[in-house]
């Protein structure tokens, strides 16, 4: 979507477009604050923006039968997980971590990191555990680490429905809402139609992988669901943040 807007792919109908790259944890925290008209921003964290922001139909991200993993030095079980004095987690607002509270019971203790620290956290031994949002959902193993639980697995097996990670969500007091839902979509369209030219500029706002990572990392949540969710990605959507499927913006 970026790609297409930086370069000029798609009629922003004089609409002043400025793209603001930051971690999810920080954009959920910018939202409370209200502080930026068009944002990503967890699908766990929307229920505390939906007074201020429509959540769009176009440019989420969804897992299917994949998702966020826990990840550790060693194989424990999922009942050894409930056990643990913390499990590191990206932030408070995340998905991921929400997820990890309907998986394991909302009695589990965490304690949050950036999402780029989590791993190192795990691999230098000062977590026992820790849930990844990034990349390292495929690079985990070249660390010594062990996948415990795929939080995408363990939500398709439950429900039956990708699961919903990130959510883009625009200002309610836009004057021209309509138009930049138009915009982002179309531009979400043109990036999936130049895919390669896409995932090249992305690359450069990657963290040192490989464009073989980047392409396979991108292909896992950069989809059909992406342009449009549609029913499924409503119901989905309806299902973690418990609200009716008609919460779902144009």
């Amino acid at each position: 979507m970026v790609w297409a807007l930086a370069a000029g792919a798609v009629d922003t109908r004089g609409l002043e477009l400025e793209p603001v790259a930051s971690d999810i944890q920080s954009l959920n925290e910018w939202a409370l604050q209200g502080r930026l008209e068009v944002t990503a921003v967890s699908a766990g964290a929307y229920p505390s923006i939906a007074d201020r922001y429509a959540l769009l139909s176009h440019g989420a991200s969804f897992g299917e039968s994949y998702g966020p993993i826990v990840v550790a030095r060693e194989p424990f079980s999922v009942d050894d997980l409930r056990g643990l004095d913390e499990i590191v987690t990206p932030g408070p607002l995340t998905t991921a971590t929400r997820v990890l509270r309907l998986a394991l019971g909302a009695d589990v203790r965490t304690r949050d990191l950036p999402f780029d620290e989590v791993l190192t956290e795990v691999t230098s031994g000062r977590a026992e555990a820790g849930l990844l949002i990034h990349e390292g959902q495929l690079t985990y193993a070249d660390h010594g680490l062990e996948k415990v639980l795929d939080l995408g697995v363990w939500w398709q097996e439950a429900y039956d429905l990708p699961l919903p990670l990130g959510v883009v969500a625009a200002r309610r007091d836009l004057d021209r809402l309509g138009d930049v839902s138009a915009v982002l979509r179309e531009a979400i369209d043109a990036g999936l139609a130049n895919r390669s030219a896409a995932l090249e500029y992305a690359i450069g706002f990657g963290r040192g992988i490989d464009a073989a990572t980047a392409d396979e990392f991108v292909a896992m949540y950069v989809n059909d669901l992406t342009l449009d969710m549609g029913d499924r990605g409503r119901r989905a959507v309806s299902l973690l943040l418990g609200v009716s499927p008609d919460y779902v913006a144009a």
